[in-house]
């Protein structure tokens, strides 16, 4: 294509809004905050979309109203710029209510050249319960009666109030001998026998630790009955005290299954294993790397009880694995727990490469089976390099003496076509240095946000979290995912110092107990008996330091009490 050299600018322009609207797909997704509502419920469904011109107020609902009754709508956006890149993204909520008994389906919407997916929702019927004269409900409940040891059982505190209340408070849960993580709080309306009632769910995903009875005590909330107020001299008038208390509740621990042999103990409602690949592995030249993650999702499980996927030595190619990366998602049935290793893959000689199998053996708790989740064997074909590739690039090849004078000939008529070439890139140069002047003016702009305490910015959730999987690895045995979250956790709690071995992080909490159980680890990951490690002793060690340890936000890691409707 020939680019007139007059208005090179005009047609760069041109260009690259072509390549950005060719490019821009939109993404709109659909998603609700509860899948599992009774009659007289109601539910939140959003609609997002990822660019700014998708008009998501003329979506038809004319569907969604056959099964649900939409009661209100409100459309919000917003706008963020990371690295120079700017984003939009808007927000359609509806708060709709189920109009009968039954699955009820929220069929898929049609945004712009996008379409959502239907959403399941079953409905059940309405509360029995008549409140009489109680205006406000308070309740406790869990998911089963039955857990297997580590696995997952979902707590539900659940508030009901017809009457406004205010400086509503729940007591702090404490479980010895469990893992508890709060979820994220849920509100909803509810209509009982023609009287509509605020519901207010507070979750927890508990993890017992030891077989036998769990027992959960008995919860306390309180709060007081909201009252306007009476006189420009009584602003605020206290009203009459709410107390309300629900439970205990106990839950049967079942240990470990003699049916389940080989690997960690995963208990989970469900577990699947995928790769992906960071260029097309079928065929992969000598010396060239290829990055391959793997990732393991749990559901029901934390990301620190998940095994870490390890690469044996082997002939004709080198590993150079990466730090993992482990988090827990939350989903509508408590905990889904992820970990994703990568791996870089560099073959050394050619031929074929054969990547073994990765099995993970896990125990279905809702089928109660060992099941086992694996990727095939990975077959490579690795070719030779290019001969004199690596200097390809260096230094131009030389011209042999007859053809001396033809390579000159040849590129004689390019002269113009360098010109045009220049122009077009010196447009580009310019496009991109208005792009960078416009992102600066807007940071500029931005308004400066307070600068957080001194210690605590990007360092509390930190700790919390590598304190969390230190104890999950530690219960469950997995000596790998015990060794990264005790460096993680004395490296952040040391600050500046840089911690990266259990000898530094040994060296830094000078505790003799602690010492002598990263011994242990260290010589249960070495000799090649990590599978049967015993976590017992590094748990205690670290569970005192973590109260005694001077300096320690002292009981915040465990802290699962909060109070209710945070924000309000």
């Amino acid at each position: 294509m020939t680019i007139p050299t007059g208005k090179p600018l005009l047609y760069v322009l041109a260009l690259v809004l072509l390549l950005a609207g060719a490019g821009a797909r939109a993404t709109v997704t659909a998603t609700v905050d509860r899948t599992d509502v009774a009659l007289g419920d109601t539910l939140m469904l959003t609609l997002s979309a990822t660019e700014d011109d998708e008009d998501l107020q003329s979506v038809d609902t004319g569907k969604l109203s056959a099964d649900f009754e939409v009661l209100s709508r409100n459309m919000r956006s917003s706008m963020t710029i990371i690295n120079g890149v700017q984003s939009h993204k808007r927000e359609l909520t509806m708060e709709i209510s189920p109009r009968h008994l039954g699955t009820l389906a929220i069929p898929a919407f049609r945004v712009g050249s996008s379409t959502t997916r239907p959403i399941s929702i079953q409905v059940s019927k309405a509360p029995q319960a008549d409140p009489g004269s109680e205006t406000v409900l308070f309740s406790a409940a869990v998911d089963r009666k039955q857990v297997y040891v580590q696995g997952q059982v979902l707590l539900t505190l659940r508030v009901e109030q017809s009457i406004n209340l205010d400086q509503p408070a729940i007591s702090q849960l404490q479980i010895p001998d469990a893992f508890v993580v709060p979820l994220q709080q849920k509100s909803f309306q509810r209509r009982i026998k023609g009287r509509l009632w605020l519901v207010q769910e507070v979750r927890y995903a508990i993890f017992p630790e030891h077989s036998g009875t769990l027992q959960i005590p008995e919860q306390e909330f309180s709060a007081r009955e909201g009252m306007g107020a009476r006189s420009l001299f009584d602003p605020s008038p206290r009203g009459r005290l709410v107390h309300r208390s629900a439970g205990p509740l106990t839950v049967e621990v079942l240990p470990k299954p003699a049916a389940f042999k080989g690997g960690d103990w995963l208990p989970a409602r469900n577990l699947d294993i995928e790769e992906e690949w960071s260029s097309d592995p079928d065929q992969l030249t000598v010396g060239e790397s290829v990055t391959r993650t793997v990732t393991i999702r749990g559901e029901g499980l934390q990301g620190a009880q998940l095994p870490p996927v390890l690469y044996k030595p082997q002939d004709g190619v080198k590993f150079y694995p990466d730090q993992p990366e482990i988090k827990d998602n939350e989903v509508s049935t408590g905990l889904t727990g992820v970990r994703r290793d990568g791996v870089a893959i560099v073959p050394t000689r050619p031929g074929t490469l054969v990547l073994p199998a990765i099995q993970i053996p896990w125990w279905d708790s809702e089928n109660n089976t060992r099941r086992m989740a694996k990727l095939p064997p990975r077959t490579i074909h690795v070719v030779p390099a290019a001969a004199g590739s690596g200097g390809a690039t260096a230094a131009p090849a030389q011209t042999a003496p007859g053809q001396a004078s033809a390579a000159p000939a040849a590129s004689a008529p390019a002269a113009p076509l360098a010109a045009n070439s220049n122009l077009l890139w010196q447009g580009i140069a310019a496009f991109c240095a208005l792009g960078w002047l416009v992102t600066l003016v807007l940071l500029l702009r931005r308004p400066r946000r307070e600068k957080p305490a001194a210690g605590r910015q990007g360092k509390d959730s930190k700790p919390r979290s590598a304190y969390r999987n230190l104890i999950a690895a530690c219960t469950s045995g997995a000596a790998p995912q015990a060794r990264e979250a005790i460096i993680a956790w004395a490296d952040e709690r040391a600050g500046e110092t840089g911690i990266t071995s259990l000898a530094q992080a040994g060296e830094w909490f000078g505790d003799t107990d602690l010492a002598a159980a990263l011994d242990e680890l260290e010589t249960a990951l070495y000799s090649g008996r990590g599978g049967s490690w015993d976590g017992a002793a590094l748990r205690a060690a670290a569970e005192r330091l973590h109260k005694d340890k001077p300096g320690s936000r002292a009981g915040s890691d465990d802290d699962s009490g909060f109070t209710l409707y945070p924000g309000s």
